[in-house]
């Protein structure tokens, strides 16, 4: 039997940073994982060079069913904190767009930062360590594993939730939280591309490929960025970002040609040059792809100058809002996050610890809480980790 203060479970971004916050106060602590290496998404996050924060974290840019939950860990450890350690150690960085920093050289500076630093703290790790049960009794909790039993005084659940099963995603952190009784909020994949039905997406096939930077809306929400279409639907930063908004049977709206004013465009092009086809008109605001496409559905026939204005406005229509219904996602196979996960109002916003279940604390992705694309979700990750790594 092993006894130490407090027992991590996971060692993905969340864990670790618990777990050095938790080392550097004096307490004995043990980083469990499955795993081979630690921080596997880290590592493969951001093409290889880990966007690990975002220059404008705000509230409204996490998803939960209490959306305030999140701001007190944010506030208390921000952007700029995580920023100076990265500074502190000498890792270079730079901003992308939107505010996302990635490393200049690679993720695996951001592991071996965050390795360092526990093993500075006197944190312990055990990698390949399959984990069982987990229980209370007099002595505290006990966490059953492929090594023996752990004891602990505390124990913070960082096992991320169900997105990428490759790298070895699980259920069992929500498993831990029912086991104590604890509520869960629905989870469902996130930041992940859509699928379209096959009577859709058969006449876009000849789509596949093509990139726009464009809009994606549902309703009041939208994001201006990239739209690509792919063999099985749609994705792209701007895809990825309305799927986490998303539920099945809703429309999307799809802005191809972002603040081209194609009704404007194309009344001037019927004056100077009307004998074009609509497709080679089109072909000046979108792809050449995407202008045949929007030709056929359009049920237009003739060339530009013979179409009248309402017909102009049915088409720049579809170049500003091309209504689009998803009728799924790809999945956790290819989600970057999962949505839900366990209930906020479960859990003390400051120390991430179950109200019912004194000691037990939940952080990072099994959480109901999930950020944009762009750094939000491995912010939440530093913050929530910190805040759990601050009880004595």
């Amino acid at each position: 039997m092993t006894q130490v203060d407090t027992v991590v479970l996971g060692a993905g971004a969340a864990g670790m940073f618990a777990a050095i916050e938790a080392g550097r106060r004096g307490r004995r602590v043990l980083v469990i994982d499955h795993a081979k290496a630690a921080g596997e998404k880290i590592r493969i996050s951001g093409g290889g060079r880990c966007n690990f924060t975002n220059l404008d974290i705000r509230g409204e840019r996490f998803l939960s069913r209490n959306p305030r939950f999140a701001l007190s860990a944010l506030k208390r450890f921000t952007q700029w904190d995580f920023i100076a350690r990265v500074d502190a150690v000498g890792i270079p960085w730079h901003e992308k767009t939107l505010g996302q920093l990635f490393c200049d050289g690679s993720a695996k500076e951001i592991i071996a930062m965050l390795l360092r630093d526990m093993a500075q703290a006197g944190v312990q790790l055990w990698l390949e360590t399959e984990l069982g049960a987990v229980t209370q009794d007099k002595q505290g909790f006990r966490v059953e594993t492929s090594r023996g039993v752990v004891v602990a005084a505390r124990v913070i659940v960082a096992t991320g939730g169900k997105s990428i099963p490759k790298m070895g995603a699980t259920g069992y952190g929500y498993r831990i939280a029912e086991s104590f009784g604890l509520p869960l909020v629905e989870t469902r994949p996130g930041l992940v591309p859509l699928t379209l039905a096959e009577q859709v997406l058969e006449p876009m096939k000849p789509l596949a490929g093509t990139s726009v930077q464009g809009r994606a809306s549902l309703g009041r929400i939208g994001f201006d960025e990239a739209i690509l279409f792919t063999h099985r639907g749609l994705s792209g930063p701007a895809i990825l970002q309305i799927s986490s908004y998303w539920r099945e049977g809703e429309s999307l709206s799809l802005d191809l040609a972002r603040g081209a004013e194609a009704g404007r465009v194309l009344r001037e092009m019927r004056q100077s040059t009307g004998r074009i086809a609509l497709r080679t008109a089109l072909a000046r605001l979108v792809p050449e792809k995407l202008a045949r496409h929007l030709e056929e559905i359009s049920g237009l026939n003739g060339n530009l100058a013979d179409q009248g204005n309402a017909a102009l406005d049915h088409l720049a229509g579809l170049v500003h809002g091309l209504p689009i219904t998803p009728v799924g996602s790809e999945g956790y196979r290819t989600a970057e996050v999962t949505l839900g996960g366990v209930d906020t109002d479960a859990l003390d916003a400051r120390t991430m610890e179950a109200k019912a279940v004194p000691g037990l604390h939940f952080i990072g992705e099994v959480v109901d809480v999930t950020g944009w694309l762009g750094g939000y979700n491995f912010q939440w990750a530093w913050s929530s980790g910190w805040a759990a790594g601050q009880i004595q």
